[in-house]
């Protein structure tokens, strides 16, 4: 068979159902390939778009997301997804095309080494240079590419080399288990927990996996042990249970600070140190014991005493068999910050100004998806009251990124989580600036005939960094411009365009574009003018009164 019958072969073989990506000459033997395979192409306006969307998949599936793109400048537009999914933890693999490398006639034009740009930003990069080495290499690429931690792998595959014919059939994943933590240190762990006044769970990326977040729950259920959340473990354990204490989308200062300044004993799951650090340790006086698959990273904040290494849903149910509620557990102080913040959320909620506020623009949105909807974050100050104020009930609902944190990504991941769940409300939220970014997607979107809701917080500037400027004191220059009219916009490209006109009239908004079928795009003007008030003074204040 031809070489590129193979290699599509080899992706059937491990299971994938999508690819996107934008082809180019150099790919035009694997295009026809994947033309006559059960892969379903999903053909993206940008490769970038097309590496979110790959990544995006892996986060939601487990299962390593594939995206295509042609040499050099098709390449290199897939650098900021290689770091996503890099930086994330979210299993993808990059395949590239590339010149003939045995009978080039072309001289360099478009050849850039594509394989060593990759080498900082993957797990494995690697150019194929036979037919040959396309069953183990693609093997390869994806046993790293899912291993714990997971990430990003590449292959550049030469037009020549999909040319050429071979004998060979795909080779067929081993059968592995995950190491499994050693008894001495789950009993350690135990021992510390029963010992402790004031355990606290503090829930991580890593924690973000079905099995541990089924074993953190019968946890939680059976100890009734306070629990808070990262910015990327957000949803591992439902939210909504009087045991949440908050969430570490501020940096220090919050209510949920207070509760693990107070903290004895707290059990740091799934910590990835990609992500801002959801607390500092200074001294000795708090225990930390870390769950993880992979041994902590030394760190000047972070220097836990016990590691319990290996599978942590594993580690999770054996110390939960192991552990009872223990008499002097003492959960007060935990439920007093609990009541405070839930009373400070409260705030704002229903405030009528115009354009929305986000405290009511959070609580809109979450009254509208359903408990597994999906809302798909880009990067602006908004993530910080989403993953504050926004509840999330399950594991993967709230998809915001707190490890490389590129603007962008919203509306290619939200398209990734309609194909993979398209039972689910799902949505993006985005800044105007992120929007921006990647807004040829919308395209893509109504070619497929989605049932997708864009919601665009229009500020007319840089709104993070305005917030930032001011936090430093500088004057408002260089973050604000213009944009277009979302709602011709959206219309341009077939969606259907809606424009927020009131703060009452947003919610029953949101309900009708998720009720209506196609691609929906929601200009709602956004005033961020109490966010230095709010995040960088009251709640500190208010928080250190407790």
């Amino acid at each position: 068979m031809k070489a590129s019958d193979l290699l599509v072969k080899c992706l059937e073989e491990e299971g994938v159902k999508f690819i996107y990506g934008v082809p180019g000459e150099e790919n035009l033997d694997m295009l026809e390939s994947i033309r006559t395979s059960s892969i379903k192409l999903i053909l993206t306006r940008h490769e970038q778009a097309a590496g979110f969307m790959a990544a995006t998949y892996g986060r939601l599936t487990g299962k390593a997301g594939v995206c295509m793109a042609t040499l050099g400048p098709g390449a290199t537009n897939f650098v900021t997804a290689a770091a996503y999914a890099q930086l994330g933890a979210m299993p993808m693999i990059m395949i590239t095309g590339q010149k003939p490398v045995k009978t080039s006639k072309q001289g360099a034009f478009q050849i850039l080494d594509i394989v060593d740009m990759m080498k900082p930003l993957t797990k494995f990069t690697h150019q194929l240079v036979s037919g040959d080495n396309i069953p183990n290499k693609v093997r390869e690429a994806f046993r790293l590419a899912l291993e714990e931690r997971p990430g990003a792998a590449h292959l550049e595959v030469p037009e020549d080399i999909c040319e050429e014919d071979v004998d060979l059939q795909p080779l067929k994943a081993s059968s592995v288990r995950r190491s499994i933590a050693e008894d001495k240190s789950i009993s350690a762990a135990v021992e510390k927990i029963k010992r402790a006044n004031n355990p606290l769970l503090l829930i991580g990326a890593g924690a973000n996996r079905k099995l541990t977040s089924r074993m953190l729950t019968a946890m939680v259920d059976k100890l009734g042990i306070p629990f808070c959340t990262t910015q990327m473990g957000k949803g591992v354990v439902d939210e909504t249970r009087p045991e949440f204490i908050g969430n570490t989308a501020l940096s220090a200062g919050d209510f949920v600070h207070r509760a693990i300044n107070h903290a004895d004993v707290i059990v740091n799951v799934g910590h990835d140190v990609i992500e801002k650090p959801p607390f500092f340790m200074t001294d000795h006086d708090v225990e930390v014991i870390h769950m993880s698959f992979n041994t902590a990273k030394v760190d000047p904040v972070y220097f836990p005493q016990l590691e319990v290494i290996g599978d942590i849903a594993n580690a999770v149910w054996r110390m939960t068999e192991q552990l009872e509620p223990q008499d002097h557990w003492d959960f007060k102080f935990f439920e007093t910050v609990r009541d405070k913040l839930t009373a400070q959320i409260a705030e704002g909620t229903d405030d009528d100004r115009y354009p929305v506020y986000p405290q009511r623009l959070v609580k809109d949105v979450r009254d509208v998806m359903h408990d597994e909807g999906i809302i798909a974050l880009d990067n602006g100050v908004y993530k910080i009251w989403f993953a504050r104020n926004y509840m999330a009930k399950h594991p993967n609902t709230v998809l915001l990124d707190n490890a490389l944190a590129t603007m962008g990504a919203g509306l290619p991941s939200a398209m990734a989580a309609r194909f993979v769940h398209p039972d689910r409300r799902v949505m993006a939220i985005c800044g105007d600036g992120g929007f921006m970014m990647n807004s040829q997607e919308l395209e893509t979107a109504v070619r497929f005939n989605m049932n997708l809701v864009v919601l665009i917080l229009r500020d007319d500037a840089y709104g993070m960094i305005k917030w930032k400027q001011l936090n430093y004191g500088f004057e408002n220059f260089g973050l604000d411009y213009g944009n277009p009219d979302f709602v011709k916009y959206a219309e341009s490209y077939g969606a259907h365009g809606h424009r927020v006109e009131s703060a009452a009239g947003l919610k029953p908004l949101l309900e009708r574009c998720h009720s209506t079928p196609g691609v929906h795009v929601i200009d709602c003007p956004i005033d961020y003018s109490e966010n230095d008030r709010i995040l960088n003074s009251e709640i500190q204040q208010r928080a250190a009164a407790i």
